[in-house]
């Protein structure tokens, strides 16, 4: 100290994560990664280990909402299997519907993988449902707006487009663009899988239990070829948003895929600034936001009018199912190609 004998002199503490257990001594001793210091940073004490367990806050309402939207799911498709006679069912192109609703399912059950203690199986299951479940679901909504779009541009019986209009096109379309993310998933685990992790740098006092992605370019390319897809599925349904309104899908498409790449655009910056939880709790938000905009823009609305019609009709269906061997001859193009899908909605 300035002013003082030379044995006098001041101490400063011990920086962060750092203590002394002697005094007056010239060096402080770095605690473990396992353990963090006390107050007075004379000794060290073991952290925590946490992790997002399902009876904390953020698990129990993740849990109960992931479990409330996947129950919902069954009831709309259980909707669409009692009153599957009806046109509307019929227009939605009823089986791709029934492949979309089971996807949708097991998006919102997969978010429970991410929540309690993360293991090898788990780690393993995160990421490869999460992307072949996604993956169904946005080549289906695929498979419906094309086979919308090409039923529209059918003129007339002579028409070039007729050769893509069949029944088989659109599981096609899914199986192709699963097969793709299949393959994607199977280099991912045979190369660098994710695994489970212990984060003891992100909180002081706790060690955090997470999956590690493993191969982060893995990770990005199975999310860019999703993004790739819903990307297509929202370009074409927008384009066809001014199709005829009666059988007319791609106005819900629209919307719901707009949430779809909103969710999941605004998902990568705050993924990468979070750490620890934070990053499992973004996650699981995004993956069941995303579902839910898909079911509540494409389903709801038809789920609605379903259950709105009149109680004969829905017995009866046939009562106001148009037909579909109305003549087309001498009706304007825009009349054809509207009975045309009439006719193939009926098929």
């Amino acid at each position: 100290m300035e002013g003082k004998a030379p044995c006098c002199y001041n101490c400063s503490p011990c920086s962060e994560g750092e203590i002394s257990s002697q005094m007056d001594a010239n060096q402080c001793v770095k605690c473990p990664e396992t353990e963090y210091p006390n107050k007075q940073r004379d000794h060290c004490l073991p952290k925590t280990v946490t992790f997002l367990d399902v009876e904390e806050t953020w698990g129990m309402a993740f849990t109960i909402v992931a479990v409330s939207f996947s129950l919902l799911t069954v009831l709309v498709l259980w909707i669409f299997v009692k009153f599957q006679h009806t046109p509307i069912v019929k227009a939605s192109n009823r089986n791709i519907s029934y492949m979309l609703l089971t996807s949708l399912i097991f998006c919102f059950l997969c978010s429970l993988l991410f929540i309690g203690r993360p293991t090898m199986a788990t780690c393993l299951l995160q990421q490869t449902v999460f992307a072949i479940a996604f993956t169904v679901v946005v080549s289906s909504i695929l498979a419906k707006t094309i086979i919308v779009v090409l039923a529209f541009r059918v003129t007339g019986p002579g028409s070039r487009m007729q050769i893509f209009i069949d029944s088989r096109v659109p599981y096609y379309v899914v199986l192709i663009c699963s097969t793709i993310q299949v393959v994607f998933c199977a280099i991912w685990l045979g190369t660098y899988p994710p695994f489970p992790e212990a984060d003891t740098s992100s909180e002081s006092r706790h060690i955090i239990l997470t999956c590690n992605e493993g191969s982060a370019f893995a990770f990005y390319c199975v999310l860019g070829y999703m993004s790739f897809l819903a990307l297509g599925s929202f370009t074409i349904a927008f384009l066809a948003r001014n199709l005829p309104d009666a059988f007319n899908e791609a106005k819900f498409i629209t919307f719901s895929m707009l949430v779809f790449c909103s969710v999941w655009v605004s998902f990568l910056p705050t993924y990468h600034s979070s750490k620890g939880k934070a990053m499992v709790i973004v996650e699981i938000f995004s993956i069941l936001a995303s579902s839910a905009g898909l079911l509540g823009f494409i389903f709801i609305p038809k789920c609605y009018v379903i259950l709105k019609r009149d109680p004969k009709t829905l017995k009866n269906p046939s009562r106001r199912k148009p037909s579909s061997t109305v003549s087309v001859r001498g009706l304007h193009p825009k009349h054809k190609q509207f009975h045309f899908w009439v006719g193939l909605a009926q098929s």
